[in-house]
């Protein structure tokens, strides 16, 4: 096998054309998390909440669906695993939630207004990759590591092999597996459906609605890209692996740990071991989608900082979210979206926490003003 039709080759170049579309559709659709639940805190609007409810429905689907027929396992992913470390999820999930409010967009949302033009967006988004580097691996790691995760439930004493919802309905009721599985897809991605698709005004904006399923579709694919496409025998060891993904198992969305690992590619180039992975790739692809959108609807803008209090305060919640996002597992993106898919329970409460961590946030700043 050439190096050029390597299993890795595809799943960075797939990785990366997805997160193109994926930059470039939620450019034009306006897609952000933040500004979802700034809606329904502020204004009691649900739109842009229902599209991002949507996106999670068909990603639930699409995904279990894969699982049920056998084209990905998700219980080897990160999100799956039977420990379940609740305290750095909802302590994790809180900071990122109040860091993507100072910051005024989560890490997918910066990707995407780098592409439109926003150096206030590229300074943001350097300052949270270092301080996602330092909680994988430098000093806000060690008090993860210390104090955060080893507070953890260990599934496995009650006979769990994993986190996932469909597993855990399987062994209390002694339904099969797969019953299992579509009695949750039913329970989560139908009930979804039916409650966004209940509002006439929400069904009736086609360009919320085409988004929504498609960004719920590119989470889909990217599982099934990197966890079928590019599983498989490694031919130099002869092990069976996951390629070309940081995490080592199959991944899909993520943006918080891949900006930590670009920055580290960028400053380690030369260094021959670096190489360029599924998440790598995806970030890069959501900032060149966005700025493909932008330049093709003239929407381009150079954007900076209003103010020295601004900058103050996007760095702050940079830094936020840099550490919220490793401890948590994932952002918005990362668990509101991939993680919620494999119906794992750590990414309702991580889910859960980055909402809350906003909305409180978003409370106190109404209260200030």
């Amino acid at each position: 096998m050439t190096e050029a039709t390597s299993p890795a080759q595809w799943v960075v170049w797939g990785g990366f054309v997805l997160a193109f579309i994926f930059g470039a559709v939620a450019n034009k659709t306006n897609f952000c998390t933040m500004g979802a639940v700034s809606d329904v805190v502020n204004m009691e609007h649900w739109g842009r909440m229902r599209m991002w409810l949507l996106t999670i429905a068909v990603a639930i689907l699409g995904t279990n669906a894969l699982y049920y027929f056998g084209l990905i396992d998700l219980s080897k992913s990160v999100y799956a695993r039977p420990l379940l470390p609740w305290l750095s999820l909802l302590v994790g999930g809180a900071i990122f939630g109040v860091g993507m409010t100072i910051a005024a967009g989560c890490t997918n949302k910066n990707l995407v207004r780098l592409g439109g033009g926003s150096l206030r967006s590229l300074v943001v988004l350097v300052f949270l990759a270092v301080s996602a580097y330092m909680t994988l691996k430098g000093l806000f790691g060690q008090f993860r590591s210390s104090f955060l995760d080893p507070v953890a439930v260990d599934l496995s004493q009650w006979g769990l092999t994993s986190q996932g919802l469909p597993h855990i309905l399987s062994k209390v009721t002694g339904l099969a597996e797969k019953p299992a599985i579509l009695a949750s897809m039913g329970v989560f991605g139908l009930g979804l459906l039916a409650f966004v698709l209940k509002d006439k005004r929400f069904r009736g904006n086609l360009m919320q609605v085409l988004g929504s399923v498609v960004l719920g579709l590119l989470v889909v694919a990217a599982w099934y890209l990197t966890g079928h496409v590019g599983h498989g025998e490694n031919p130099e060891t002869l092990e069976t692996v996951y390629f070309a993904t940081n995490t080592r198992t199959l991944e899909s969305m993520s943006f918080v740990a891949p900006t930590a690992y670009s920055l580290e590619l960028l400053m380690l180039w030369t260094d021959k071991s670096m190489k360029v992975t599924f998440g790598i790739a995806t970030a890069l692809g959501v900032v060149l989608g966005s700025f493909a959108y932008a330049m093709s609807t003239r929407q381009f803008r150079w954007e900076g900082f209003a103010s020295m209090e601004d900058l103050r305060t996007q760095l702050f919640g940079a830094m936020l979210m840099g550490f919220g996002g490793v401890t948590a597992i994932g952002c918005t993106v990362g668990q509101g979206l991939s993680g919620v898919s494999t119906l794992a329970l750590g990414s309702f409460i991580a889910m859960g926490s980055i909402i809350a961590g906003a909305a409180a946030t978003m409370k106190y700043q109404n209260w200030r003003s």
